[in-house]
Order: structure tokens, then C-alpha cells, then sequence
């Protein structure tokens, strides 16, 4: 069951004044939609950010997390943005800028930061999570890999939401059609303009030992 806390319309505007003046690609209307989320996620465990560039995805999670209590966000990047999905050449470091934006914003200490790759962050991880926010690399590659990665640990009734699926970049909207909706580990779903986010519907694999409940694949349609 969803609880809407009574006051979240004026927690998100709060978060959406920290959030306004970060550089970023969120949009208002999306950047509310990922306060929303943080907010309502009626699951237990982390939230978890692949992709955080100089902060504005990153202000209004942590804000919103801070507001109910719901634990420090966990950003994961290794702030050498490439807008390209076909090079490999790393850009100029985003770090001070978003090392900036969460001081800025009083929130340094509500952001567990991981200044490397999602994909090596992922080797190691084993935490339950409830939302999983993937902005990261927009390739297909990049993006099954954070979705391979960290999905196994999205608690039920959790959350994921891939930024940019309805934007030109080939990853996100493969890895939401092939991997989440033509498998069994996906309930209900849809978009909020370019967020593709479906809930999570898992079953119990007997065999594991995790906090967090390994998702099951069904076949492919």
C-alpha cells in the first residue's frame, strides 16, 4: 500500500528550491516526479543513484530523504561526463561542481558518495535497496550494466526509474522494454515523460541468504 505523506506537495517544493539552481538535464516536472518516488516508494532499503553529474537529481533525493528520515542516498559517479554513448573519452570532472551543489544545499552529510564507476561500485554490492535511480551511462552496455548490477537487490515494491528512455540514447529504453517488461520481475509500470520506471514484483529465490531478494527472470515474449 502507497501512503502519501500529507505534506510532501510542500516537502517537494522545499527540494525544489535547493534543486533549481544546480546545473543539470532534470526538468522541473521530472525532478518532482524523482522527490516523488524518494517520498512514496513503499519499500525498504536504499536509495540508490547511478549517474548524479553535478548534483540536481542527487539535492532533491537527498532532501526529500532527509525530510522522512529514509537514510543517506547513495550517489554513484565517476564524474567524467561524455555526453557521447559511442566514445570512451572521459570529459571534464564534474566532481568540485557537485561536491559544491550538496554544500550548497546542506546535504553533504545526507549523500554517501562514491567517486568511481557504477559498474565496479556493482562487483561488490550486496545492500537492499528501494529506489534505484539509473542516469548513468545511456548506452545499452552502460545501462543493462547498472540494471544487471544493482537490480537483484531492489527490495519488493521497489522502484526503478531510468532516466532519458524516451530521449535519443539506445540504452535506456532497450534495457526498460527487453529486460524489465518482458520479464516476470516487472509490475506495474509506465512513464512520467522521459522516466520509464516499473515496480517490482520479485520472488523469493530459496536460495539466497541476502538481505535483499534476487529477482527471478521469466522468459522472454
Amino acid at each position: 500500500m502507497i501512503l502519501i505523506p500529507s505534506d510532501l506537495s510542500k516537502v517537494i517544493d522545499a527540494a525544489w528550491e535547493k534543486t533549481r539552481d544546480v546545473p543539470g538535464f532534470l526538468l522541473e516536472n521530472k525532478a518532482r516526479f524523482v522527490g516523488l518516488l524518494a517520498a512514496c516508494t513503499p519499500a525498504e532499503g536504499l536509495i540508490v543513484e547511478i549517474g548524479s553529474f553535478k548534483g540536481r537529481s542527487t539535492v532533491m533525493l537527498a532532501s526529500v530523504a532527509a525530510h522522512y528520515g529514509l537514510g543517506p542516498v547513495v550517489a554513484i559517479d565517476p564524474h567524467n561526463f561524455n555526453l557521447s554513448t559511442t566514445s570512451t573519452r572521459p570529459g571534464p570532472s564534474t566532481l568540485d561542481d557537485f561536491l559544491r551543489s550538496l554544500h550548497t544545499a546542506g546535504l553533504t552529510g545526507q549523500v554517501e558518495f562514491h567517486h568511481a564507476f557504477s559498474k565496479d561500485v556493482g562487483k561488490s554490492w550486496t545492500r537492499p535497496i528501494r529506489l534505484l535511480w539509473i542516469d548513468g551511462d545511456h548506452s545499452y552496455t552502460g545501462a543493462k550494466t547498472d540494471f544487471d548490477r544493482f537490480s537483484a537487490y531492489v527490495n519488493p515494491h521497489g522502484i526503478v526509474a531510468l532516466h532519458d528512455s524516451l530521449n535519443p540514447f539506445p540504452g535506456p529504453i532497450r534495457v526498460f522494454v527487453e529486460d524489465m517488461l518482458r520479464s516476470q520481475k516487472c509490475g506495474g509500470a509506465g512513464f512520467v515523460h522521459s522516466i520509464a520506471w516499473p515496480s517490482i514484483v520479485p520472488r523469493m529465490d530459496k536460495n539466497s541468504h541476502n538481505a535483499a531478494h534476487r529477482w527471478k527472470v521469466g522468459p522472454s515474449i
